[in-house]
């Protein structure tokens, strides 16, 4: 077996080929000959040292070893897709790029200004912003497919050095007419026998939720789970339930939809988002200009969690 004999066009006809479940219309999308096809198919098995197609009179399938190539010619052709976009940003002028994971808070709230201003004084760094729920940020930060994430303050984060970002606060939404809607503030418990609309079972704010109405001896009535707290809002106003969620990310949506937001007094309602990241003081440069232009202050004179 020669590994080294391998080529990317040899990997890429390979994949078209399971894809197109023939090695003609493999071909035909490689844009070569179906003979030219077909000995590089021959010249690749040579080199695993094994068959990677069954041959039938309708096509091809994977064999073992096939199924087993695939799988890494996927990440190697992947790999190369983004060394051709890396290379590309250089080309162009860019000097670095951020990946940045951020849940929905900090998405919704606080990162659109934060981050056109980075890019305005930082025309030379892109970045990479990808939404997922708190836990899934600090999966992707702890796995290195993240240099920062933005998260909630109780999620579990064994493994990163975190920074305070950002807090805001919970308030209840409800639709004009309901029963709570003239009420300038309550506890939650007031509230907890209403139907509710939430965000996803995963997210750091459907846990807190799901948690307190626990403590306080109660099952939490969801309605229906939605992924964005415009469609909370949505949600809300057509009748379907309460919702709790940020007063920040509220706020545009009760004129427009005719809501109502009530002040919660419980103390948990005050939240704080982190940053995090592997090791702050080791980032690459441009993920620590974005982390200094995020807090404000260079991360090494600050205190870590």
């Amino acid at each position: 077996m020669n590994l080294h004999r391998l080529d990317l066009v040899s990997l890429s006809l390979f994949s078209l080929v399971v894809r197109a479940g023939s090695i003609s219309r493999g071909a035909e999308l490689a844009n070569l000959a179906v003979g030219a096809a077909s000995k590089r198919i021959s010249d690749l098995e040579a080199a695993v040292g094994a068959e990677l197609f069954d041959r039938h009179s309708r096509g091809v399938t994977l064999t073992p070893a096939g199924m087993a190539l695939q799988r890494h010619a996927q990440r190697i052709l992947s790999d190369i897709d983004q060394l051709a976009a890396d290379l590309s940003d250089h080309a162009r002028g860019v000097v670095g790029v951020v990946r940045l994971w951020a849940n929905t808070s900090a998405i919704t709230q606080f990162l659109p200004g934060d981050l056109a201003r980075f890019v305005g004084q930082h025309p030379g760094i892109r970045i990479e912003l990808h939404e997922g729920d708190s836990s899934d940020v600090v999966l992707a930060v702890l796995d290195g497919r993240a240099d920062l994430g933005i998260f909630a303050e109780r999620t579990p984060a064994l493994g990163l050095q975190t920074l305070a970002w950002r807090r805001d606060r919970l308030v209840l939404v409800v639709p004009a007419g309901h029963p709570l809607a003239g009420r300038r503030q309550l506890a939650f418990a007031e509230a907890a026998g209403f139907d509710f609309v939430s965000l996803s079972e995963g997210t750091s704010l459907a846990q807190r939720l799901a948690l307190e109405t626990q403590g306080l001896g109660l099952a939490l009535r969801i309605r229906i789970h939605v992924r964005s707290f415009d469609a909370m809002c949505q949600m809300v106003a057509a009748g379907l339930g309460v919702a709790v969620l940020p007063d920040a990310a509220a706020r545009p949506m009760l004129r427009a939809l005719d809501l109502r937001s009530v002040e919660l007094t419980d103390p948990w309602v005050e939240r704080e988002l982190l940053l995090g990241a592997r090791d702050l003081a080791a980032l690459p440069r441009p993920a620590r200009t974005l982390l200094d232009h995020l807090t404000g202050a260079r991360a090494d004179g600050r205190t870590l969690r």
